[in-house]
């Protein structure tokens, strides 16, 4: 969901009817406190990928979305099929066609037909692709490190929980008809 069809529902959910009994008072207080911390997320995400992206242009004149590729077909020694990507990766097969073309022109990853279907393309990461992207992987976890050195690291778990509920919370949403 784009960032204003979010914005959209918010404001749709505002101005609805509250389902419960709590007094209009406490549902606006709700609603402060839902977008507070939905753009609290929204900084700490957009804070840390613009300096990741920064810094992969940088030191490698890599782009994110190309390193986000690799680390799909690192988990992946056999290869992926082409059509699996834009899933893992939460993207449209149009957006990540030119990614995956760069790639290949570049010589991180290759792109074969299948065996069994000619029509699925099968892509793998090749030595090549492996040995960058482990240097970049090696740099990007100590990149999040220093970005998140002055947060308590004994909070991390607690709050990698309490997020993991709120993405269960958020996807039962979007279940509801």
């Amino acid at each position: 969901m784009s960032h204003e069809a979010r914005e959209i529902r918010l404001a749709l959910a505002k101005e609805s009817t509250p389902v419960s009994a709590r007094n209009e008072t406490d549902q606006e207080a709700e609603y402060r406190a839902q977008t507070r911390l939905w753009l609290r997320l929204l900084a700490c995400t957009s804070l840390i990928e613009g300096e990741l992206r920064r810094r992969f242009r940088e030191e490698f004149d890599f782009t994110m979305p190309r390193f986000d590729v690799l680390a799909q077909l690192d988990r992946e020694p056999s290869g992926l099929v082409l059509g699996e990507l834009p899933k893992r990766l939460m993207v449209s097969a149009g957006n990540l066609t030119p990614i995956v073309d760069r790639l290949v022109a570049d010589g991180y990853i290759t792109r074969t037909a299948s065996n069994l279907d000619r029509r699925v393309q099968i892509v793998c990461m090749t030595v090549e692709g492996r040995k960058i992207f482990r240097r970049m992987a090696k740099s990007h976890g100590a990149w999040l490190a220093e970005l998140l050195a002055d947060f308590p690291a004994d909070r991390f778990d607690g709050l990698i929980g309490e997020l993991d509920e709120l993405k269960a919370a958020v996807r039962d949403a979007l279940q509801k008809p």
